[in-house]
């Protein structure tokens, strides 16, 4: 299943942090099937969240960009992602295709 990071701004809404993420993850997993949580940070600089989350296509991880900022986030983004060792593989395929193309000419 593809995974994703989901970035977030908050918006000046500050109590009620607590019941308001948690009433957020259950609306997301309701109306995302098939959607699960692999980690979750808080974070320091221009995104107050990551979360990172494996979905079952790139419509899906639109639903959770627009329930964030359905639910007050001021901005939130998903952005795909891919294991390191999963981008070696790509990256060694690649390699060996232009190594051929480079032998033809």
């Amino acid at each position: 299943m593809p995974t994703y990071v989901l970035m977030t701004k908050l918006g000046a809404e500050e109590s009620g942090r607590r019941q308001r993420g948690q009433a957020w993850k259950k609306k997301v997993e309701h109306l995302v099937p098939g959607i699960k949580w692999v980690a979750h940070y808080a974070m320091l600089g221009p995104y107050d969240f990551m979360d990172v989350y494996e979905a079952p296509s790139d419509a899906a991880a639109f639903k959770v960009s627009l329930l964030s900022r359905a639910e007050g986030a001021a901005e939130a983004e998903s952005w795909p992602a891919m294991r390191y060792e999963a981008f070696l593989e790509l990256n060694d395929q690649i390699e060996h295709e232009h190594a051929r193309l480079q032998e033809r000419t």
